[in-house]
């Protein structure tokens, strides 16, 4: 008690001392309470308020696709679709599927290209006679009763076609490795030598 006394009586002696007006003792005394005011409004806002946290925001990666769905049919051992990885080839596809029959003939296949995604890999079947199903149709073409599946059928087969000669056959066949299946019927007006007029002759004759 006795010591806030004495503080207090330091502080109005130092006061009284001051060298200064009346005026200015009053402006003085309004800048310390503005002072003090001021710290403890900073002091209370700063106890009171809340911290936010605020979540990072999620980022959705979009889904890659890594692998590709191949039909592989025909003289394999094990026929059926099959996931394969991106980029792999028709040898990866035939490989998947047990490897192709005893007899079987792939010499019309590019076993090299690259597979497209919802294509169908068809390997021709062995003939009775120990040869391939297509071996038997290579001296001289045939001219088949129903429609011929262009996505299969060899170049001789495909000489069977009005309009179709041996360079025709052996163009569209190599078209058909380079670039996969055919989509549509009208895709054979990209092989060189096939117009619109000559494509006219034949295409009530073949089916993909």
């Amino acid at each position: 008690m006795n010591q806030l006394r004495n503080t207090l009586d330091n502080t109005r002696n130092w006061w009284e001392d001051l060298n200064f007006s009346s005026l200015q003792r009053k402006s003085l005394l309004v800048l310390a309470l503005i002072i003090v005011t001021s710290s403890g409004f900073l002091v209370l806002r700063g106890t009171s308020e809340e911290i936010v946290q605020v979540a990072p925001p999620q980022i959705e990666m979009p889904t890659v696709t890594t692998h590709l769905m191949v039909d592989v049919a025909g003289a394999v051992l094990k026929p059926g679709v099959y996931a394969l990885p991106m980029n792999a080839r028709v040898i990866d596809a035939i490989t998947a599927a047990g490897n192709v029959l005893k007899g079987a003939d792939v010499s019309d296949i590019n076993l090299a290209r690259i597979l497209k995604d919802g294509e169908q890999v068809y390997v021709y079947p062995p003939s009775r006679n120990g040869g391939s199903a297509r071996s038997s149709v290579r001296n001289a073409p045939t001219r088949s009763s129903g429609p011929i599946v262009l996505n299969r059928a060899s170049a001789k087969e495909l000489e069977a076609l009005d309009g179709i000669g041996p360079v025709l056959a052996t163009r569209i066949v190599a078209y058909r490795n380079a670039n996969g299946p055919f989509v549509t019927l009208e895709a054979l007006l990209e092989v060189s030598g096939i117009g619109p007029a000559k494509f006219a002759q034949f295409k009530e004759k073949i089916r993909l």
